[in-house]
């Protein structure tokens, strides 16, 4: 009782001193700060060199003061910044955030302490740029004065209404209490027609119906994240990856993930490897007669359907399966025509950004929080990707918001990105302590089905697409997958990022992509050496990939419609409907 007691204290009081700092671990950040105290403190080399530097730095900004250059900085684009004092202003804040970048470098630090230095100085210095700050803003101080102050009240107004709503957003709060999304699932997103036609605990399966007169005889499935909900991929029909590929002559099949409660606290990764993904694949099977379909994932349900699909070839490869094989693996699954991931790590060890978040103190820290829930939030989710991006997300949005009273503008993507979801405590801490701590599947360590997964074993050809902006997925951690398999690959390099560089639809200007393939036993090619020697296709990467996918597919056949016998609910279900105030 007496060991229960204390720890439930120094629970309580590390929750209290990681609220100061954005829920992160304030261990981790006292380690990286002393880390670079220490280390800083012992380099009179490179205290001197920092002198030097800033010196340098401060005769460059007053030089760019008095002779304007073009202006690369999003938040100094208007010509009102290159008007003394405020070009001064500005010129000053890049010199010492040019400064405070060099200075986090000190050799000795750990990688990841330098990670950690590195990231948060460029939050502190993005959080004290003059642009955010309506006294030495131009444009701010323009417009107030343009529209006799209107433009700060409602400023104001936009920021009291996001307090109260903050504040009303209670983790109880029922669905029915929050407020609408501007753009209505079922409705103005997540409308191409099709049915719901396999549910269990975890997921429903959504099969569309078919727009054309004959379609190809392997359907495809597709495997989104569970990280956010399914219709990312079929949101307005103009833009919708499902929409697309059903008028090709598709057809198509997708998952759609409940949305956690308490009560899903110890569900695990491989339930969702199980009941999600393979019990998706044997059910497209079921419901179509297929002996072979398609695969695509995106972003974590592209990490799932690479375990799926090698669990699927090592079985294939023994031709027996054990007893925790035949528990976890459907009895009757299709082959695998092909592999598609979609901005989805298989290797962590270059996780970009994200790895700030990872290490074993901040693990620790997470855990509590999410085992007095149950989950993690989708609150906790969309602040740590804010905080990745937060000078576009968080800074400069705020500036437009409540300093020059500009609502945000409304388009389906935000309204998506609004639509947040939750993930399972035990699932979410095997997910971030296998992959991104330990590196598991890339090392050959993960195991699932009593088995190790070794990516080597996916027989099916695989498309693999990263995208050239992406925080989450970075391109060059998507593609070591080159490193993983020996099969075909067709690797694309789409310009955009996580989300927008995947929804690119044909006709979208100032769209384009970079593509080659490699056949099985190829050797390696170093990233950057792919990019100087692979072509650029201007347009949209959709329709590469459905080129690609017919290149793998039989003869078209007459199309039929979904049987009345397997339809549960019309597409868009019930699961993508439950919202969580948190």
């Amino acid at each position: 009782m007496q060991a229960e007691a204390a720890q439930a204290l120094d629970d309580r009081v590390r929750a209290a001193l990681s609220a100061t700092t954005m829920g992160l671990s304030p261990v981790a950040l006292g380690l990286a700060s002393a880390d670079w105290l220490m280390h800083l403190a012992t380099s009179p080399g490179k205290q001197m060199t920092l002198a030097q530097r800033a010196m340098q730095l401060s005769q460059q900004a007053a030089q760019a003061s008095l002779q304007p250059v073009g202006e690369s900085d999003a938040r100094f684009k208007d010509a009102a910044w290159q008007q003394w004092p405020y070009n001064a202003l500005k010129e000053g804040f890049k010199a010492s955030d040019s400064w405070w970048h060099e200075a986090a470098q000190v050799e000795g630090m750990t990688r990841h302490h330098r990670q950690l230095i590195d990231f948060f100085a460029r939050q502190w210095m993005d959080a004290l740029s003059p642009s955010n700050w309506a006294a030495t803003n131009p444009e701010v101080l323009a417009k107030a004065k343009e529209t006799g102050g209107e433009s700060l009240r409602k400023g104001l107004q936009l920021y009291m209404q996001d307090q109260q709503a903050a504040q009303k957003a209670k983790a109880e709060t029922a669905a029915k209490d929050l407020e609408p999304l501007e753009y209505a699932v079922g409705k103005d997103v997540a409308c191409t027609p099709g049915k719901v036609v396999f549910r269990n605990h975890l997921i429903e399966l959504i099969q569309y119906s078919p727009s054309t007169d004959k379609v190809l005889p392997e359907p495809v499935l597709i495997v989104p994240s569970c990280i956010m909900k399914y219709y990312i991929l079929d949101l307005s029909p103009h833009n919708s990856m499902v929409k697309y590929l059903v008028g090709q002559g598709h057809t198509v099949f997708i998952v759609s993930w409940r949305n956690p409660d308490a009560s899903d606290r110890d569900l695990k990764m491989q339930d969702y490897l199980s009941t999600g993904v393979l019990q998706a694949m044997a059910a497209v099977k079921k419901f179509t007669g297929a002996a072979s379909i398609h695969t695509m994932g995106y972003c974590l349900g592209g990490t799932f359907l690479a375990i799926a699909a090698a669990a699927l070839g090592r079985v294939k490869r023994k031709k027996t399966l054990t007893a925790k094989e035949q528990a976890l693996i459907p009895a009757d699954m299709p082959s695998l025509s092909s592999v598609m991931l979609l901005a989805a790590q298989t290797d962590f060890s270059e996780p970009g950004e994200l790895g700030v978040f990872i290490d074993e103190e901040q693990l620790a820290n997470l855990r509590q929080s999410m085992n007095e829930r149950g989950y993690l939030s989708g609150k906790q989710m969309g602040g740590s990707f804010q905080f990745l991006a937060s000078k576009d997300l968080v800074w400069s949005r705020n500036t437009r918001r409540y300093l020059m009273g500009e609502d945000d503008a409304s388009f389906d993507l935000m309204s998506w990105n609004a639509d947040q979801t939750r993930l399972p405590a035990r699932m979410h801490n095997e997910y971030l302590t296998s992959m991104f701590l330990n590196n598991a599947l890339a090392s050959g360590q993960y195991r699932f089905a009593g088995a190790t997964v070794a990516l080597m074993d996916i027989d099916a050809p695989m498309m693999v697409v990263g995208t050239t902006r992406d925080h989450v997925s970075p391109w060059k951690s998507v593609y070591k997958i080159h490193l993983q398999t020996d099969t075909h690959v067709t690797f694309v390099l789409a310009a955009g990022g996580h989300n927008a560089g995947i929804v690119s639809e044909p006709g979208r200007p100032r769209r384009s992509y970079q593509i080659a393939s490699v056949e099985e036993g190829h050797g390696w090619v170093d990233p950057d050496d792919w990019v100087a020697q692979t072509p650029v296709v201007q347009g949209s990467w959709w329709e590469a990939m459905d080129q690609w996918i017919k290149q793998r597919s039989g003869t078209p056949v007459k199309a039929k419609p979904i049987k009345a016998e397997h339809v549960l609910a019309d597409a868009p279900g019930e699961y993508v409907m439950v919202r969580y105030a948190d």
